[in-house]
């Protein structure tokens, strides 16, 4: 096997772990704290160690391993660094991802490095740590390729300012990995022998947790959240219940370095380590050189958005046609100005257009300001609206059209050349503008809620298309006073729903610190929810074969009306997929099933002779298959002129992509797991087109 160099830049995850407070404790708990630092161990008050970060790292390293196409037989961690954000909550669900940055060559017989980086969220929205982890692969190196930067950690020509002396229990392994590290080396007697070990070892990331206690005790007691920064190398193993030293050596303000050194020989067990400590840095939102576009920011909101944009560091295009409320007239140049000046005074940068959204012209001169004023467009708030209300039957066509085309095809007109910027920088962010008219109906306004409700299905379809791009889309249904709503409103609301109530929603979603797309919020007078499009789990009428009379769907009414189990979908094939599935055959009993595949390989090398050629005429498909876990790899199968070509490794353009654990793909094939089933609960996942996906048992008979 070798290394898939292409793998650089490759997405993992995103990858979500939900956690409690007993998992909290229960890795305190495996990393030797007790009751001398309870704060750990006890729920009331409790505080998170910060290295329990690295229980992330599990699920990632498996996709780092299939992605790079590494040799399992010669991996080990390598390196690990933390960079703290804020300290982790006691509970909750952590959403990580990342991508491999780099692969290095350390020489034929000497390995490779490869490394990735990765994000990790809470789901309160907070960016809580940065994990970089590098995997070393003993058997892989010698590709040619450049060798890793040297990093020189030099450790003080003096006596070490603290040693903490710890010994593991015996047992030690047997409750960390409870943490999510399961390798059989840590707990399988006869596994560690074949491996070369006297017994079980040791987690590496248990004495990691060791040392993170250790530095909290020494530098920073009592004050886990003041961490920044934890760094080393893994060196040696170690058995349970060999005593260690955790030798620290101060070198600056908030600064430390460390090794942890077995206590019987000296030997050096973590290397190069650095710690970095001090106060919580304030937790701001800034757009420090982030260009920013905001439409309709004459007044109102937009001018709120505005203001408050430059205020945080960001270069702002005011852009307001200065028209009336209606969208009638010429247009004026004074409330851009006006905004522009203002934020010139305050020390910030703004530049004023005076374009019109309505037009395709108008969009592309927007963002071609943004250009050459500021080189780069990272943001775009889609504000700009009109109003021409009108009970249905008195609604002409001009002003249904004019409605539509300020505030959906308006959103169009600026966003599509701003997406071209953002996606050839790998980053943006877009908020668009819908209404609780939309969203729920208003009498009298059929235009403006069938204009908002269609950026609902633009953002829908945008955050999928953004989401390989770092490009997040999300949609803001603001209550708040503006020239659109002054003579709606009662005039005691007014004071209540200032537009400076819905600007912190906004900020958020246009921020860096953002990691959702595709939501819908409502704000108003300080108060925040989220609106979701949710389907009910519905009924099955009939056998999928004869068409079912109407009669016999009134007779399952209640059923297929029912919202008890409502699911929320992510795009259109997991609604289809669950349709399919539907009409699934439970699985039947696996004796008797046939084995014949022992390895995932053996089915690829299976697939060009069980290809039916006579059942692909006029099909154009690639099918790519993604399996993880130890045997795994990626293929694809590539079906054109009623011929089929199977390659190992990734296609540039997959119809779909089937993604599965080795030994469930192997199931699957064995005839032990039917397709549907795999699909339903969630062991056979399929992106793409999923409809395509099921040309598979068309094309291909599988005989083993």
């Amino acid at each position: 096997m070798a290394l898939k160099l292409d793998a650089i830049g490759k997405k993992i995850g995103p990858i979500t772990k939900e956690y409690t407070w007993k998992d909290a404790v229960l890795y305190a708990l495996g990393v030797g704290a007790g009751f001398a630092d309870l704060e750990y161990c006890y729920e009331k008050d409790l505080k998170v160690i910060p290295s329990f970060g690295i229980t992330t790292m599990y699920d990632v390293i498996p996709q780092l391993v299939a992605a790079s196409n590494v040799n399992l037989a010669g991996i080990l961690h390598g390196e690990q660094e933390l960079i703290f954000h804020r300290p982790i909550p006691p509970e909750g669900k952590l959403s990580t991802e990342g991508k491999i940055t780099n692969i290095y060559d350390k020489g034929k017989e000497k390995g490779a490095l490869i490394i990735a980086k990765c994000e990790t969220f809470h789901s309160n929205g907070q960016k809580l740590f940065t994990s970089i982890g590098t995997v070393f692969s003993r058997l892989d190196g010698g590709f040619g390729g450049e060798d890793a930067p040297k990093k020189e950690v030099n450790f003080p020509q003096r006596d070490p300012d603290f040693v903490i002396e710890s010994t593991p229990f015996e047992d030690q392994p047997l409750i960390f990995r409870l943490s999510g590290d399961t390798f059989q080396l840590h707990v399988d007697a006869e596994f560690a022998k074949m491996a070369g070990f006297e017994k079980p070892i040791m987690h590496g990331l248990c004495t990691h947790g060791f040392a993170c206690r250790s530095l909290i005790q020494s530098l920073i007691p009592g004050e886990p959240e003041k961490a920044r920064r934890l760094a080393c190398r893994f060196t040696k193993p170690l058995y349970p219940g060999v005593p260690i030293k955790t030798l620290i050596w101060k070198t600056g303000d908030g600064q430390a370095l460390w090794q942890v050194v077995n206590a019987e020989t000296d030997e050096v067990v973590i290397d190069r380590g650095v710690f970095e400590y001090g106060e919580i840095p304030k937790d701001e939102i800034r757009f420090d050189d982030r260009v920013a576009i905001v439409t309709g920011a004459g007044s109102g909101l937009g001018r709120v958005y505005a203001l408050e944009l430059a205020k945080r560091g960001a270069k702002v295009v005011v852009n307001d046609l200065g028209g009336a409320r209606d969208g009638s007239g010429k247009g004026a140049k004074g409330p851009a100005d006006k905004v522009v000046k203002k934020i010139k005074a305050a020390g910030g940068q703004a530049v004023a257009n005076y374009d019109s959204v309505a037009t395709i012209e108008g969009g592309e001169n927007i963002v071609k300001t943004a250009l050459e004023a500021f080189g780069t467009v990272d943001i775009v708030i889609n504000n700009a609206g009109i109003l021409r209300d009108k009970s249905f039957l008195k609604m002409e066509p001009e002003n249904w059209q004019i409605v539509l085309d300020v505030h959906l095809n308006g959103a169009y007109n600026v966003s599509r050349p701003a997406f071209a910027v953002m996606k050839d920088k790998g980053y943006g962010r877009i908020l668009l503008t819908t209404s609780a008219a939309g969203l729920y109906g208003n009498f009298g306004q059929t235009n403006y809620a069938a204009a908002k409700m269609g950026l609902v299905g633009l953002m829908n379809t945008l955050k999928l298309e953004g989401q390989k791009y770092d490009i997040k889309v999300n949609t803001i249904a603001p209550v708040a006073t503006s020239r659109l709503t002054e003579d709606i409103l009662p005039p005691d609301f007014v004071d209540k729903l200032k537009p400076e109530l819905v600007a912190p929603l906004a900020l958020y979603l246009v921020s860096e610190k953002c990691p959702v797309s595709g939501n819908i919020y409502n704000a108003g007078m300080g108060c925040y929810n989220r609106v979701a499009m949710v389907t009910g789990p519905g009924a099955v009428v009939g056998d999928g074969k004869e068409i079912p009379a109407a009669e016999q769907l009134v007779a399952q009414w209640e059923k297929a009306t029912s919202l008890k189990g409502a699911k929320e979908y992510q795009n259109l094939n997991e609604p289809i997929g669950d349709i399919l599935a539907a009409f699934a055959q439970p699985a039947e009993a696996t004796e008797g099933s046939v084995s014949g595949f022992d390895d995932v390989s053996a089915v690829f090398d299976a697939i060009p002779g069980a290809f039916i050629a006579d059942a692909a005429a006029g099909v154009d498909v690639v099918f790519q298959y993604n399996i993880s876990g130890e045997g795994g790899g990626d293929w694809y199968s590539a079906i054109k002129d009623q011929t089929c070509r199977v390659e190992s490794g990734t296609h540039e353009k997959p119809t779909c992509t089937l993604k599965m654990a080795a030994g469930d793909f192997l199931d699957m094939m064995n005839g032990k797991l039917p397709a549907m089933q795999a699909y339903t609960s969630g062991k056979l996942r399929i992106e793409g087109d999923i409809m395509k996906s099921q040309l598979i048992e068309k094309l291909f008979r599988l005989q083993t």
